[in-house]
């Protein structure tokens, strides 16, 4: 995965109340947290970081040009995004934790599973894991991991023990957790039977008897 970078600016006032100003500012707050060090308050710009994740993924390794405060010197650091904070209504990125890595280091992170290929006539496919936990290098994460259903028949199973990684990285999920399921697809008869038998025991309420009834 290739890295990006992202000019940032540190955050000196905190409370709902800054955080709003600098969402109208088109920035998003943030935290930068790892290794020890003390919690960074940092401001992201909102457009940009955005891309980066919509692009790249949330796995991605961003360099972050921190300006410096006060006329102090800019830093540089990279990091992962951690979490991603999204207004339930909105729609919008209401704050970000991102965490401190470094060149060499191995960090544990869910990467995205997608299948590819069509399975075979017949069947009928369920992905049970959307992601699966690995432990890989920071900056050689895969933004993806693909598994190929091309084929398959009824009764196939894919555990997450199949799922091919990159070199150097390891599996942290369960090794016998089913990932991906394909099963016969049910019969036009079946899923009507299944209708029927939902609708079983339905009694429709009579219509209240008029007076003099």
């Amino acid at each position: 995965m290739s890295e990006v970078r992202l000019t940032v600016e540190p955050r000196t006032e905190f409370g709902k109340g800054a955080a709003r100003r600098t969402r109208r500012a088109g920035k998003i707050p943030a935290v930068l947290y790892g290794h020890g060090v003390d919690p960074r308050h940092l401001a992201l710009p909102a457009i940009e970081f955005a891309r980066v994740i919509r692009e790249n993924g949330q796995n991605a390794v961003i360099t972050l040009d921190i300006k410096g405060s006060d006329g102090a010197e800019a830093t540089q650091q990279l990091a992962l995004t951690k979490t991603v904070t999204v207004h339930p209504l909105k729609n919008y990125i209401e704050h970000v934790d991102l965490l401190v890595v470094q060149r060499g280091e191995k960090v544990t992170v869910d990467i995205p599973v997608v299948l590819t290929g069509q399975a075979g006539p017949g069947t009928l496919v369920t992905q049970e894991l959307d992601t699966v936990q690995v432990e890989a290098e920071a900056t050689h994460l895969p933004e993806q991991l693909e598994v190929s259903i091309d084929g398959a028949e009824a009764g196939t199973q894919i555990t997450a023990s199949q799922v091919s990684l990159p070199k150097d990285a390891t599996l942290v999920t369960d090794p016998e957790a089913i990932v991906v399921v394909v099963a016969e697809s049910p019969s036009e008869a079946a899923m009507e039977a299944t209708v029927d038998a939902e609708g079983a025991g339905v009694v429709e309420d009579k219509p209240a008897a008029s007076e003099g009834e």
